[in-house]
């Protein structure tokens, strides 16, 4: 069972790790699982203790793209403002790889934020962070060619793994990218041809990070 304090962002604030994980409430997944839906609203925000969680927004047509990833020790600023706002969902959280959570009622935010001043910088740094990833997915859409951000998506999956060998479809590679898994195949097919890396069924072998 992993410990909020072990992780980086909670390691020099024990007292407020030691009273989320006792009001919060834990949870394992497995890979693929969906944690939050779209148009739902949820009385708890979702806090990574272990593994990874993907942030997708699905538009009216059915197009998929990915917003950012969640790992240790962060949570979803969206569900953070859903939470709070009593509103419903915008986006789809889904478990990257397994994964343990902890869900924390939205009633507990305030008494939180009151007795624990640590847990409000906590959130800024969180909207900082999110703001700036979302901020590099709009310059990405907007100026590099797809098989530039098709890339740099594998070599973010093989940071955060740890690991040159992905275990991934193409058709989730390209709802990440919000485009067609045609795309997708045909530029892996590409970068297979330039030696960058290695293709197998449902797997994906880089050949340098």
């Amino acid at each position: 069972m992993t410990e909020l304090q072990d992780t980086d962002d909670f390691r020099d604030f024990p007292q407020l790790a030691q009273q989320l994980s006792a009001v919060g409430i834990r949870k394992e997944f497995k890979a693929g699982t969906t944690v939050v839906k779209e148009e739902t609203a949820s009385g708890s925000i979702p806090l990574v203790l272990k593994g990874t969680l993907r942030v997708m927004r699905t538009e009216p047509d059915g197009r998929e793209i990915m917003l950012y990833y969640i790992k240790a020790g962060e949570s979803c600023v969206m569900s953070v403002l859903g939470g709070w706002s009593a509103s419903v969902s915008k986006v789809r959280v889904e478990v990257e790889d397994d994964a343990e959570i902890l869900f924390l009622p939205v009633d507990q935010m305030i008494d939180l934020g009151r007795n624990y001043p640590q847990w409000i910088e906590y959130l800024f740094r969180m909207y900082h962070r999110r703001f700036e990833e979302l901020l590099d997915m709009v310059n990405a859409v907007a100026f590099q060619k797809m098989d530039e951000r098709l890339w740099s998506l594998l070599i973010k999956k093989a940071e955060m793994q740890k690991a040159r060998i992905l275990y991934v479809t193409h058709e989730q590679l390209a709802n990440e990218l919000g485009t067609a898994r045609v795309v997708v195949s045909r530029l892996l097919k590409e970068l297979e041809t330039e030696g960058r890396l290695t293709l197998a069924r449902n797997k994906i072998r880089l050949g340098s990070l």
